[in-house]
């Protein structure tokens, strides 16, 4: 492999022009910089990163640790992160915490080790000794759509809320009223936010949310399952299902089936995050969808912000409900079908 030193004596230059060179430095004469890059590119001269790291003190790197890499809603996070990350200049260095806060603790530990230059996490739980010390001790970190409260790092989200509102009233216009949610882990700002939305917008159509209509989940699927077959032995059981994530939602799914019901014409199921095969199942599902690219795009920038030092934004995104007919046809419809 071609060294730094190789490329100044086939430019016939010092190693300090050819730093000044690689860098952009201004101070080379355009004659010099023309027989630099030509000797980088007959050499195939590529720079030492781990070196120049060293010299900068920047890895050009960044580190983002997400709570489920099979969970297709991270997994479009993830790919717009990398492609805005690689857009300006950037690599990223993924870990997958799985839900589990051990692993997640792990991840960043390493990814520190590593001296990435700073860290976007949605948080498995809150309580990462690692992850709060980088925080207090000054690491650029950015929180994406989950968050811990009382922590000073700039976050990045959804604000689902309206979303949920909208949904309730198009289930109470369907002519529903016994709903159901499957929370997610009440550890996490998400699980706890939904369920509070949902209680919210069916106190404003004069619902009640018993317990017994109020499923612990854990964002995945074998949870989904388990709530929903509780849900399907009640004496009155719900007329609509509301899963907090999409994996949850295919679980309530599997679990519909199993009994022999159909969606949603003895059930009816919705979901938040939408996924891109929502639209595909039969029948498709009525999904609030986040903003994906959006978000990993501002988390990227808040965070290169920070280690670039300018002022970071924490940033406050709509979601929204996309209708299908998971939960049924109007009521005017369903009285006048055969």
């Amino acid at each position: 492999m071609a060294s730094i030193k190789d490329v100044a004596a086939e430019a016939g230059v010092s190693v300090a022009t050819v730093s000044r060179v690689l860098n952009s430095h201004p101070s080379v004469s355009p004659d010099a910089r023309t027989r630099v890059l030509a000797a980088v590119e007959a050499l195939g001269y590529r720079p030492n990163a781990v070196a120049r790291s060293l010299r900068t003190d920047q890895t050009r790197t960044l580190g983002l640790v997400i709570s489920d890499v099979l969970n297709p809603y991270f997994t479009e996070l993830t790919r717009f992160v990398e492609e805005e990350a690689r857009a300006l200049g950037y690599s990223v260095i993924i870990g997958n915490a799985d839900e589990r806060p051990d692993l997640q603790e792990h991840h960043i530990r390493t990814l520190l080790d590593r001296r990435i230059d700073g860290l976007l996490v949605s948080p498995a739980d809150g309580s990462s000794p690692c992850m709060l010390g980088a925080a207090a001790g000054g690491t650029p970190m950015v929180f994406v759509d989950r968050w811990i409260q009382g922590v000073d790092v700039p976050v990045v989200r959804t604000d689902g809320r309206a979303a949920v509102r909208d949904l309730v009233a198009h289930l109470h216009r369907l002519g529903h009223r016994r709903l159901a949610i499957i929370a997610g882990p009440a550890a996490t700002t998400t699980g706890d936010e939904r369920v509070e939305a949902f209680r919210e917008a069916m106190r404003e159509h004069g619902l009640a949310l018993p317990d017994s209509y109020i499923g612990q989940g854990d964002f995945q699927a074998d949870s989904g399952c388990r709530v929903t077959e509780r849900f399907l032995t009640l004496p009155e059981p719900p007329e609509v299902v509301f899963a907090a994530d999409n994996l949850m939602a295919l679980g309530a799914l599997d679990a519909i089936r199993a009994r022999g019901l159909r969606v949603p014409q003895d059930i009816g199921l919705a979901a938040f995050d939408d996924i891109p095969w929502f639209p595909h199942t039969d029948p498709p599902i009525t999904a609030i969808a986040q903003p994906t690219g959006e978000l990993g795009r501002a988390a990227v920038h808040a965070l290169v912000d920070i280690v670039e030092g300018r002022s970071p934004q924490s940033v406050t995104l709509p979601a929204r409900l996309v209708v299908r007919s998971s939960c049924g046809e109007p009521a005017v419809n369903r009285s006048s079908s055969p």
